[in-house]
């Protein structure tokens, strides 16, 4: 029975709806944020990283999760909770669309997302889409788009799930968290809470010119509460109706200049409706609220506030036209406002967006065409798209190549933060080009992907004139190379990523763009004895640079993790991992420590109900 595929666009978990030709709603595995649609594509290189992933690897933050991914680059300021930025694809850490449930998330001020304080144990997937994708999403996808869908119960089969895990480790480091969840009838529902503390180590290495302390040699902790909701009913055969929610709330201490510690709120909230108008027709309705809210203190005074505020809507509409052939149409909705003692001269901007995208196949060739035409409130109309090809052949290999488009306004920051800001800056617009082969076998898969990225007008700081000023142009050249097998009962992946990003802007002509790695590898390997399980991973990052003079050169360092758990009475699972046991002392952050040695064990409980 041949399906057709239905879900909200961007709104839904890894486990969402899809329909059948008489259209019953039932449930599919599959993602849909390269395409916005169900439409399954080898055309765009991903990687999704399941609740499986993170409990058997034992992952305590989502910087965990990514480092050492394919593409990405992690920058941390000093241990848990402290300011970390990603990098994909060798662009700016701005340049990285960041979706939760589908809501456009992140800080109106700064732009990018505050991945410190998202709580990993509030989230059941990760997606990491790698190449731009302004022609579907508009500004912020230059480099790609990182999905987080947090804990759902869509494709449960039981009415009532619970889950408890208590864990504790050096540096003070303890979590709890519990919930519950289930399916009855046409229902679904998901509820989940979680608390960590972490009394943390010396963030500062010791260099006031880097922007942190040196008579502050103190531990700088961190205090988490955070708690996800999400509740669906599928009402008819046609329409079903979704709400979810993700609260992280606390308190984090830091070494800076001028603040050395922060109350923060992360809020984001949305719905969805799937309504299967007619066989060939589905309508997706989808919106939302991000809130990034913080209050920073010196020394017990407050400081500073900044409260932003990001509302998102989408109507989709796809038309299946034939089989494998799917046209969509859609329009987009955003405003971004701003609450904060800072004086910024504008504090509120929206966009308007309507895109077309075909998805084709023509016998073994697969082709993926884009157009989306933006309107800003500030910055004008502004005209993106992309076209990819593909060839599978029958041994399950396929080679592709792609090109697109891309552009990023200026943060509020860039323009308005008081004796900082640039009113004069342009928005920043890119050129991508990729070629890639990649394969499926019964128990290996593997790809190669090269790509080249120019960016004109790129933002980054001048030293000249002390403030945010825009590049001529800076090209990026990058090779990604990524295996996953199983081998004689053992699970392996290995990702391997060279980058090349240099600035082609006259004054700085040649020099490596900053806090991007220019080599990465990891490789993680697990395997299942019965009831016990053991795994590895090893981090290997070159050298990089911590300004665009060059003038800051960090080192590059190896890590060495080992994890190991043991399931009793099949419900209770003990967990035990020792991370970077070669003790390596490394900085992402020219004059922030990260951790030394870290030991942490955990006890988790499903009982069966």
């Amino acid at each position: 029975m041949k399906k057709i595929f239905i879900a909200s666009p961007f709104l839904l978990s890894t486990l969402p709806i899809a329909v059948h030709a008489e259209n019953t709603l039932t449930l599919s595995p599959l993602t849909v944020t390269a395409t916005r649609s169900q439409q399954d594509s080898r055309l765009v290189s991903s990687t999704l990283i399941t609740r499986q992933d993170i409990e058997r690897k034992q992952l305590n933050s989502i910087e965990q999760a990514l480092r050492g991914i394919a593409g990405v680059n992690i920058v941390n300021n000093g241990g848990l909770g402290k300011n970390t930025s990603v990098f994909l694809r060798g662009t700016e850490s701005d340049h990285v669309l960041v979706l939760i449930d589908g809501v456009r998330a992140g800080s109106a001020t700064s732009g990018g997302a505050a991945w410190q304080h998202l709580p990993i144990s509030e989230i059941d997937s990760i997606e990491v889409i790698r190449g731009p994708k302004s022609s579907l999403y508009g500004a912020d996808a230059i480099g790609g788009v990182i999905h987080i869908h947090t804990r759902n119960a869509a494709a449960s089969t039981s009415a009532i799930n619970p889950v408890f895990s208590a864990g504790g480790g050096n540096y003070g480091h303890y979590r709890l968290e519990g919930g519950v969840s289930g399916a009855v009838d046409q229902a679904w529902y998901n509820a989940h809470l979680s608390y960590q503390e972490n009394e943390g180590f010396n963030s500062c290495a010791g260099a006031l010119s880097y922007g942190c302390f040196t008579n502050e040699p103190d531990r700088d902790g961190y205090q988490n509460y955070a708690g996800s909701l999400r509740i669906g009913y599928r009402f008819t055969d046609w329409l079903s109706l979704e709400g979810h929610a993700l609260y992280s709330g606390g308190e984090t201490e830091f070494d800076g200049s001028f603040v050395n510690e922060s109350e923060f709120t992360q809020l984001v909230y949305g719905g969805k409706a799937t309504i299967q108008a007619m066989d060939f027709w589905r309508i997706d309705l989808t919106g939302g609220e991000s809130r990034d809210e913080s209050t920073n203190f010196l020394n017990a005074d407050k400081q500073s506030t900044f409260d932003t505020q990001r509302v998102s809507f989408s109507a989709l509409n796809h038309f299946n036209l034939a089989e494998d052939h799917l046209l969509s149409l859609g329009y987009d909705f955003q405003n971004d406002s701003i609450d904060s003692t800072a004086n910024f001269a504008t504090t509120s901007r929206h966009n308007h967006a309507v895109f077309i995208q075909y998805q084709g196949q023509f016998a073994n060739n697969q082709f993926n065409l884009a157009y989306r035409s933006d309107f800003n409130q500030q910055f004008g109309q502004n005209s993106t798209w992309n076209a990819s090809w593909g060839y599978a052949f029958d041994n399950g290999i396929m080679v592709s190549a792609s090109y697109g488009t891309g552009f990023k306004v200026p943060t509020f920051n860039e323009l308005y933060f008081p004796d900082f800001g640039n009113s004069n800056l342009n928005p920043e617009k890119s050129e991508s080009y990729e070629i890639g082969v990649s394969g499926e076998h019964h128990n290996w898969n593997w790809s190669l992907n090269g790509y080249l990225t120019y960016i004109n007008d790129m933002i980054s700081y001048d030293s000249s004139i002390s403030a945010p000023n825009n590049l001529s142009s800076a090209r990026i050249m990058g090779l990604e190379a990524m295996i996953g097998a199983q081998l004689y009962g053992f699970d392996i992946q290995a990702n391997y990523s060279a980058l090349d990003p240099e600035s082609m802007d006259s004054a700085t002509f040649g020099n490596v763009l900053p806090r991007r790695a220019q080599q990465t590898f990891r490789f993680d390997i697990d395997r299942q004895f019965g009831a016990a399980s053991i795994g590895s991973t090893l981090n290997v990052e070159g050298r990089r640079f911590d300004d665009l003079k060059n003038t800051r050169r960090i080192d590059g360092f190896v890590t060495w993790d080992l994890r190991a758990e043991y399931q009793f009475y099949e419900r209770v699972t003990l967990q035990g991992s020792v991370n970077n046991i070669l003790n390596t002392q490394y900085q992402t952050a020219a004059g922030y420590n990260s951790a030394g040695t870290t030991v942490f064990f955990s006890l988790r409980y499903t009982p069966k109900i």
